[in-house]
């Protein structure tokens, strides 16, 4: 179809001749990496909003026609069949999305994981150290993980917020960073990833970069060189959150959730007038730049919230609280497009919205509530039942709605007893109304263990990294103790993985919905190429050959 044609039916579909049409585009035959060669944008702003569906936002541009998010897919290219990586957490799908590679290629499965080949945080002398070490890539890396500045020590938090240092590194304790058993020194996230990111391509290009995140840790996003974000505004969002009644950080309260995305948006709304996040000083709009939003993934798990009920009313049915917080990202977006065209950058900027992960159930009635402490407990008793001289075979696990465990002993005999020891559970769990559920096989469909957890993230056996099990769970399972929470994400179903991905803007064709499978690691090497600049730079493009998005 011609450009000319795209935009005939963008029109058509706005005053609903097309309503419902679909445009199909396919890009089999384009080659593995195929640069658009005509850059039309100079800016690339990439707005992640955790949790959120494709059905979420199919569910709200049918509801409000005329709002910023239906503004946002009418002028561009509406990807309906995108999905993130697995595991659907938040640091493999915000990784790939700056790399164009998934977990195997990164050397990134999750945000608190295990390396069997490093050695333990605060080691000083390494000779003779065994190695073995959690790799924690959360609030716990913060020099206070109490405070919204993670302990940079400013006055007058949170509305300070805004103060906060670019140099997100510096608000991480060397302390608590595991060890490189080569050098005998702290491993910071950036020096963690195993592949470089579109930052530092952009930086190579003497592009500017800038980047708001919920973690210090996301300094892993600055890539091996962790100079690729010249302005990466992360405040804490586990801190505390003063002034709300539920108490706790700024997820365990919805509106709290909210006013943390709002410094964040800010800190953008400032870089699109070209400052920086702080606006204390005048350097240029980036490049690329963005936010990630965190409210969208409150609403769907908190129970309850700000007196509403959280969650999904009925399958794909946003309930009242996360309808509410759709509304609050809509005018976010609203916002961020207006101040582009307040600035006259209509013409020269693409937005890109998708998600870092979805979360699973959307469907209420499936949820099944296990609480993964039994389990574990279970598996590292019934081991040491066979072996009396062995400690526990689980040295880390990761459970929220799949299972990652990294094991002591990394044998063939003992993964696959870790595997025929979860299938062999059955208990009873709890339901929406926290009533009582019984579950079977430990709440999993499928575990690969070994050989075979290697192979499904195309790694060799042995890998430092991979975990030696990974549970699918059953539609619904979600590992938590308690019933606070009626959602989590970093399992396999469609509604972990499917997210929405819209380019919209500068060098796009308007309402056009492709319907082709598509993955949001395509997304790194699709802003290059939206630059001018080559996709071929980044490393996990070649590895994995990611392709661009079809976007013209």
């Amino acid at each position: 179809m011609t450009r000319r044609a795209v935009r005939l039916a963008a029109v058509l579909s706005a005053t609903g001749v097309l309503a419902g049409a679909t445009i199909a585009q396919s890009y089999a035959a384009t080659g593995p990496v195929d640069a658009l060669h005509r850059a039309a944008a100079k800016h690339v702003l990439l707005v992640s909003v955790d949790g959120l569906h494709q059905s979420d936002l199919a569910w709200y541009v049918a509801q409000h026609p005329h709002s910023a998010l239906a503004r946002l897919v009418g002028g561009g290219v509406e990807y309906t069949g995108a999905r993130t990586t697995t595991p659907s957490d938040s640091f493999p799908g915000m990784v790939a999305q700056a790399t164009g590679g998934g977990p195997g290629t990164t050397g990134v499965y999750y945000d608190d994981t295990y390396n069997a080949a490093l050695l333990p945080a605060g080691t000083t002398h390494c000779a003779g150290v065994k190695p073995g070490v959690e790799v924690d890539l959360t609030e716990d890396l913060d020099r206070n993980k109490a405070s919204i500045d993670a302990g940079q020590g400013l006055q007058g938090l949170p509305n300070s917020i805004l103060s906060l240092t670019g140099n997100a590194a510096s608000l991480l304790d060397p302390s608590k960073l595991p060890v490189d058993p080569k050098t005998c020194r702290p491993v910071y996230p950036h020096s963690y990833l195993q592949v470089n990111t579109m930052f530092e391509v952009a930086r190579d290009a003497g592009l500017r970069t800038a980047w708001s995140d919920k973690h210090a840790a996301y300094d892993i996003l600055n890539g091996p060189s962790g100079t690729g974000i010249q302005d990466l505004f992360a405040p804490e969002i586990n801190s505390d959150a003063p002034g709300y009644p539920a108490g706790g950080d700024w997820t365990t309260d919805n509106k709290a959730t909210e006013q943390y995305d709002g410094y964040k948006v800010q800190a953008v709304l400032n870089e699109i007038d070209g400052y920086d996040h702080s606006r204390a000083h005048k350097v240029g709009t980036p490049a690329i730049f963005g936010l990630n939003l965190q409210s969208v993934s409150t609403a769907q798990k908190l129970a309850g919230s700000d007196g509403l009920k959280g969650g999904y009313a009925a399958k794909n049915v946003p309930g009242p609280l996360l309808a509410k917080n759709l509304d609050f990202v809509d005018r976010q977006i609203g916002a961020l497009t207006a101040e582009i065209h307040k600035q006259h950058l209509d013409g020269s900027t693409t937005v890109i919205l998708s998600a870092k992960h979805g979360q699973s159930p959307a469907d209420p009635a499936s949820l099944t509530r296990i609480d993964d402490g039994p389990l574990l407990d279970g598996l590292n008793a019934a081991w040491k039942k066979l072996h009396p001289q062995a400690g526990d075979l689980v040295a880390h696990a990761v459970d929220d709605d799949g299972v990652l465990l990294w094991l002591n002993d990394r044998s063939s005999a003992a993964t696959d007893f870790a595997k025929n020891y979860l299938l062999a559970q059955h208990g009873t769990g709890t339901d929406i109304d926290a009533k009582p559920k019984a579950f079977t096989h430990g709440g999993l469909t499928k575990v690969y263990a070994g050989e075979a957890a290697a192979d499904y993230f195309g790694v060799k056996p042995g890998d430092a990294r991979v975990p030696d099990v990974f549970g699918i769970a059953q539609y619904g399972v979600v590992y938590t103790g308690g019933t606070k929470k009626v959602a989590e994400h970093g399992g396999a179903h469609a509604d972990d993985l499917d997210v929405p991905l819209v380019v919209s803007g500068a060098s796009t064709p308007g309402g056009v919905r492709d319907s082709a499978p598509v993955e949001t690691k395509q997304i790194a090497p699709t802003i290059l190429s939206l630059l001018g600049l080559n996709p071929q730079s980044l490393q996990a493009v070649r590895q994995e050959h990611t392709r661009v998005l079809p976007v013209r």
